[in-house]
């Protein structure tokens, strides 16, 4: 299994010792990109990737890396601690490069066959909200399985952590890694994102179409009975070591 995390922060605090945890426990590849040192860029509204295409953006010279990584990987893992009750503005900047990707516009096929992961901790509280933040854009991208994982920790560094606290860490990184390992290696889309397309597509079937979000469902036959989470997905594989 291929895991992304991103941080966003760039210490390596109490939210970033759980997502390294749960990823381990998940086992497989993991890389790792830090907000803002791995893209800093924040999106300037220029409306430029709903016109065109995200490929067009200002910034998706330094946003490719990470955006084709998250496309590669099986789970994704979004971590932020609570910031005045949200996700840190570095994590929502970067996500704001991903509108595009919305079910409501021209979702990624790929976003099916995966897995992801919201977590946050903070001191005291703001985890749910914060948790929900990552979740929105990770749901609304069509990804099959989102789960949410929010710890209050009662410190401000790992090494402060109360026993009991890491035990429950423990706990919970132990139960979800199992189900995700459990759920690897299947197809399909989240109730939400899968009620949105049903909606934009019966709003593009009644309303004028609106370019170039009706051409590219169009093209992948949306419209009719093809559906974004039905679709093969070809990935990249390593070619196979040679018979001895």
């Amino acid at each position: 299994m291929k895991t992304v995390i991103i941080h966003g922060q760039n210490h390596e605090g109490s939210t970033c010792m759980v997502a390294r945890e749960l990823a381990h426990k998940v086992g497989g590849e993991v890389r790792e990109f830090f907000l803002p040192r791995d893209f800093d860029k924040p999106c300037l509204g220029c409306y430029t990737c709903f016109q065109t295409e995200l490929s067009h953006c200002p910034h998706y010279k330094e946003l490719e890396p990470l955006a084709a990584a998250m496309l590669e990987a099986d789970l994704l893992i979004l971590e932020s601690p609570v910031y005045v009750y949200h996700a840190t503005g570095q994590m929502m900047s970067f996500l704001d490069h991903f509108g595009t990707w919305w079910v409501v516009h021209r979702p990624m096929p790929e976003m099916s066959g995966k897995q992801a992961v919201a977590i946050s901790t903070a001191a005291g509280s703001g985890m749910k909200s914060t948790v929900r933040d990552m979740a929105d854009s990770l749901e609304m991208w069509g990804i099959r399985k989102v789960y949410r994982l929010g710890v209050g920790v009662q410190a401000t560094r790992p090494e402060e952590i109360p026993d009991r606290i890491l035990e429950t860490i423990h706990r919970k990184t132990d139960r979800l890694a199992e189900r995700i390992r459990e759920n690897a290696d299947r197809r399909g889309c989240n109730r939400r994102a899968k009620m949105w397309f049903f909606i934009m597509r019966m709003a593009h079937r009644h309303f004028p179409p609106a370019e170039p979000d009706y051409g590219y469902w169009e093209k992948r036959g949306w419209h009719g009975k093809s559906r974004p989470w039905d679709a093969p997905i070809y990935k990249k594989r390593e070619p196979a070591a040679a018979s001895k």
